[in-house]
């Protein structure tokens, strides 16, 4: 059962972009769950701040496609659902492949180099998966980022965060179902080895199938499990 607690929100300045980002953070790893209705006294409470900041926090998220608001009742967590689960992944695994073809292209010794580090650090944290999957969850978005990066394109990068954002909630869904099943995870490992050694090669084509394959798995995984069947769906 999960408790309220009140979230560090600095109190010289609990402005409405730090309202924001630990909101988003809260919706993001499900401690405000899918079509959650969110009390603003609750909310209030939460994050110690007044009802400005929070209305402009949630209006921010609106746009964002993670609150949505209903006529005279309030806020809520925008609904999952397995349409938007498939729309989304198969959206992102098009986007990041392009991202990737454009970096082999574009990426110099430094992309490389950080590719390299990154995947280091997310292997050797491997530890994190089974008691704090969120915090191995960041250093697999720092790869994938590296990875990103050396495309070199401010716009395509800025709609690939707005898509990886979005599937954070059903990702989050994949991490609690999937934690403690070594195999999943051994398969993850091995994929992001195969990866590098594309990215290293400059194999576009392999790299790309490879991308794709990685970004949808969540995906099936979830769609063949009853985790999307939400009651507020």
């Amino acid at each position: 059962m999960k408790t309220d607690r009140k979230v560090d929100v600095d109190s010289k300045d609990n402005s409405a972009a730090q309202v924001l980002g630990a909101l988003t953070y809260d919706i993001l790893t499900g401690y405000f769950q899918p079509g959650e209705k969110l009390r603003m006294t609750r909310l209030k409470e939460r994050y110690q701040t007044g009802v400005g900041p929070l209305r402009e926090a949630l209006s921010q998220l609106m746009v964002k496609q993670l609150v949505i608001v209903e006529n005279q009742r309030g806020f809520r967590v925008h609904p999952i659902s397995k349409k938007e689960l498939i729309d989304i992944y198969e959206t992102r695994s098009e986007i990041e492949a392009l991202c990737v073809g454009l970096a082999i292209e574009r990426g110099d010794d430094e992309w490389e180099a950080k590719i390299v580090a990154c995947a280091h650090k997310m292997k050797i944290h491997a530890q994190l998966l089974e008691k704090e999957p969120h915090l191995w969850e960041q250093y697999h978005h720092d790869f994938h980022t590296a990875i990103a990066e050396g495309c070199q394109s401010p716009a395509l990068l800025q709609v690939r965060d707005s898509l990886y954002e979005k599937a954070s909630r059903y990702r989050n869904l994949w991490l609690k179902k999937n934690m403690i099943d070594l195999s999943v995870f051994d398969a993850n490992k091995k994929e992001h080895e195969a990866l590098v050694e594309a990215l290293l090669s400059r194999d576009v084509m392999t790299a790309q199938n490879l991308i794709k394959k990685h970004i949808l798995s969540p995906s099936l995984i979830l769609q063949a499990t009853a985790v999307i069947d939400h009651p507020f769906d």
